[in-house]
């Protein structure tokens, strides 16, 4: 099935609103809009951006280089309202088996309003074209293990389960715990 028209660029600083807002709506979905902490500030400070009037999608060349202090990047697709209808909001990660660089896809998210037009399927392949173009070895991602509708749609367009791995996260309190251990 293609998708419904839309069109997919890297997210520019004007998009801060929006990505803002796909964010809220996803932690909402996921039962955790309390623990949203981003602002348009935060996110002003952490992406890596397009300029105006860049309509770049793959590899992106013409935005702005990521670094430890803006490590992300994002996709954003418009309908054919031309409305912001979802997000793919990734960063760079490294394969030390494949020696190869990849992308993780932090977020994924289709508007309900906008699901079942082939949107999340159009981000997933511009991420997969940006893997392709640099060399990379992998695409990669988590999900709820409750959220059966995506874990079924993401099977279908060829991914596989993990499950041989644990997903681990020192955050918070366990963070800072950890950097003062040798203190």
């Amino acid at each position: 099935m293609a998708p419904a028209p839309c069109k997919v660029r890297h997210a520019r600083r004007e998009d801060v609103p929006a990505i803002l807002q796909q964010i809220r709506e996803l932690a909402d979905y996921e039962h955790e809009l309390d623990s949203v902490e981003a602002t348009e500030d935060t996110l002003l400070a952490t992406i890596a951006f397009a300029p105006d009037n860049v309509e770049s999608t793959t590899t992106a060349p013409n935005t702005e280089p990521t670094s430890p202090s803006r490590p992300a990047r994002c996709l954003i697709l418009f309908n054919e309202e031309d409305k912001p209808a979802g997000m793919a909001l990734y960063f760079y990660n490294y394969s030390t088996w494949r020696s190869k660089p990849g992308i993780y896809l932090e977020d994924l998210f289709v508007r309900p309003t906008d699901r079942k037009k082939g949107y999340g399927k159009r981000l997933l392949v511009e991420l997969a074209k940006e893997v392709v173009a640099t060399n990379g070895g992998r695409l990669e991602w988590s999900v709820l293990k409750w959220n059966e509708p995506s874990i079924q749609f993401y099977e279908s367009i060829g991914a596989k389960k993990m499950d041989d791995w644990v997903g681990m996260r020192v955050d918070r309190e366990g963070l800072t715990k950890l950097a003062g251990l040798l203190d």
